[in-house]
């Protein structure tokens, strides 16, 4: 195995990337081979659905199956081997007829067809032990020797901000919104990364398309989840259990949730949210119209071994950030009472299909459950798009009067590295004439302080989800015609922490979008060598975070 995916990455002086018997997420060597097969495999199916585009020909099975298998190969998401074997048999099933489609609509017309090359000339019969055996063909680092550590960064940097877009494509779907233009974009970036470029200038200017994409696929998820659930309204969220049966909801799929806040009415059974769920309770049609919604429980994903295994019911991941349920260490495993769902997946967990939660129910009555309430602490969430407009004259106005200096998004996701609490000492220090916007999972290192309010407008903003980094970047353009000047002149500074790949898709949106000198850490990506991190400097500004008293100086002066 070879990976350098994730944030939790082995990096020694000797050597950059997993490539052991087990990768630092948990996932095996097997696991880890079988997803690179799958991948590459899913690079052909886009090569030739780029292909049949071009004759008029769209597949839409196509398009909603290749962003949901490529999904199942970020972070934390699959580690069921025979579920990804089960994915890759059905990609090379798709990728045939969208060649023989291809070739017909050709013949048809009368014209050569192309013959595409990389990824789309593998083929292989679709059983584990072939898959093992052609894995080291499709290595995502392939090709080193020839090409070069640089060339093979910015591919990796395009390949896993792809995984990301996929990852929000998928969100988005489940929610009944799908483009044809994003999808065919999809297939296009994917089917030029299956040909393994090598020019430098193509593979930024590619990293810059997929930024764009998943601006495109981050609107459609918000109109999605917007039109589903309402827009979110600010709620203070209680953080301790009460007493009584519970089911706990990790992940991002709020239709999930949905679903489950509807089976267990008149139950007597209380759901709460947990990490990335979190914004859930801002909802109209979540956290305001069902009261069984009563909390939040625990921290961010990284906390899960030990906050699930202390929970007293059953838990349901919707989607990605899950860990091995039978831990060992001490803690006491929760498999038995876990309950995966859409491309989720762990060997002996029960995975759900459909959307019947009986079994989850049926669990939760049969666990003790919360025996008494504890005192209750609140967070405040739900600064989503329309909130943030709504607010937006008045925080204008304070700064106009200059009550407000400076604003600070503080976002991304968390981890257990010591380093990240960083972001925990810049949220405490950040002067108390500024404001701090923050989304995603990063925000439990700082989100049970008191930060107070400027005149009525509260210091700490939760815009919500990694999925909702849409709405902050909608704030920044309103600020920035009010005061009519380009975004990067505002008063406006990120600190970004990284994990996995939907950051490393949020923050090519970021750059695509003109947005410079972003800060981010705790360190940098495995796959970026140090000529890449000094191009990608010199040309946005981007640079790795310091020290808390000297990053706040340099932008408090800038």
């Amino acid at each position: 195995m070879f990976c350098v995916q994730c944030e939790q990455t082995i990096q020694t002086p000797v050597a950059k990337g997993c490539a052991y018997s087990t990768g630092m997420c948990g996932k095996t060597a097997e696991i880890s081979d079988l997803q690179d097969v799958l991948v590459y495999l899913l690079q052909g199916v886009s090569a030739y659905a780029h292909l049949a585009r071009q004759h008029g020909i769209v597949d839409g099975e196509v398009d909603t199956y290749l962003p949901q298998a490529f999904f199942s190969t970020l972070t934390n998401v699959n580690f069921d081997a025979d579920r990804l074997v089960a994915y890759t048999e059905r990609a090379m099933a798709l990728r045939n007829r969208l060649k023989a489609a291809y070739l017909q609509a050709c013949e048809e017309k009368g014209v050569s067809p192309v013959e595409p090359v990389g990824a789309a000339q593998f083929a292989l019969t679709v059983d584990k032990a072939e898959m093992l055996a052609r894995a080291p063909e499709t290595l995502v680092n392939r090709g080193l020797a020839e090409v070069g550590e640089d060339i093979v960064g910015l591919r990796l940097l395009c390949l896993y901000g792809l995984k990301g877009v996929a990852a929000y494509l998928e969100h988005a779907r489940v929610l009944g919104q799908q483009s044809d233009e994003l999808y065919g974009e999809l297939h296009r970036i994917m089917a030029r990364l299956g040909e393994d470029p090598s020019d430098m200038g193509e593979l930024l200017k590619l990293s810059m398309d997929i930024g764009m994409l998943n601006f495109g696929v981050m609107e459609l998820l918000d109109s999605g989840e917007t039109q589903r659930f309402g827009h979110p309204k600010p709620v203070k969220v209680n953080m301790k259990p009460v007493a009584g049966k519970a089911i706990l909801v990790s992940g991002h799929d709020l239709i999930d949730l949905q679903h489950l806040l509807e089976q267990t009415q008149g139950t007597g059974i209380n759901v709460y949210t947990h990490g990335e769920m979190l914004p859930a309770h801002a909802y109209p049609e979540l956290g305001h119209k069902y009261p069984h919604l009563v909390g939040n429980y625990g921290t961010a994903w990284q906390n899960q071994q030990k906050e699930f295994a202390a929970f007293p019911g059953a838990i349901v991941m919707t989607s990605n950030c899950l860990i091995d349920p039978n831990p060992g260490r001490g803690i006491e495993g929760y498999g038995d009472r876990l309950f995966t769902r859409s491309i989720v997946g762990w060997p002996g967990v029960t995975h759900l299909e459909g959307d019947d939660f009986s079994a989850v129910i049926a669990t939760a009555q049969a666990c003790e459950g919360f025996r008494y309430d504890e005192i209750p602490h609140y967070t405040t969430t739900g600064f989503a798009r329309n909130a943030l407009m709504e607010a937006a004259p008045a925080v204008i106005d304070q700064v106009k009067a200059g009550n407000i200096q400076h604003f600070f998004l503080l976002g991304g996701c968390d981890g257990d590295k010591a380093e990240r609490n960083y972001y925990t000492q810049f949220a405490a220090q950040a002067p108390k004439d500024t404001l701090i916007l923050t989304l995603a999972c990063g925000k439990f290192k700082f989100n049970d302080l008191e930060f107070g309010d400027i005149n009525g407008v509260p210091r700490f903003l939760d815009v919500g989800q990694c999925n909702d980094a849409y709405s902050a970047i909608q704030l920044a353009l309103a600020l920035s015609e009010a005061f009519d000047c380009g975004v990067n002149e505002l008063p406006l500074s990120l600190v970004l922490s990284w994990f996995e790949q939907k950051a490393i898709a949020i923050l090519l949106t970021l750059l695509a979008l003109g947005i410079k000198d972003i800060r981010v850490g705790p360190t940098a990506p495995a796959f970026l060598t140090d000529n890449l991190v000094a191009a990608l400097n010199e040309q946005f500004g981007l640079r790795l975070i310091t020290t808390v008293e000297q990053d706040l100086a340099d932008m408090l002066a800038a």
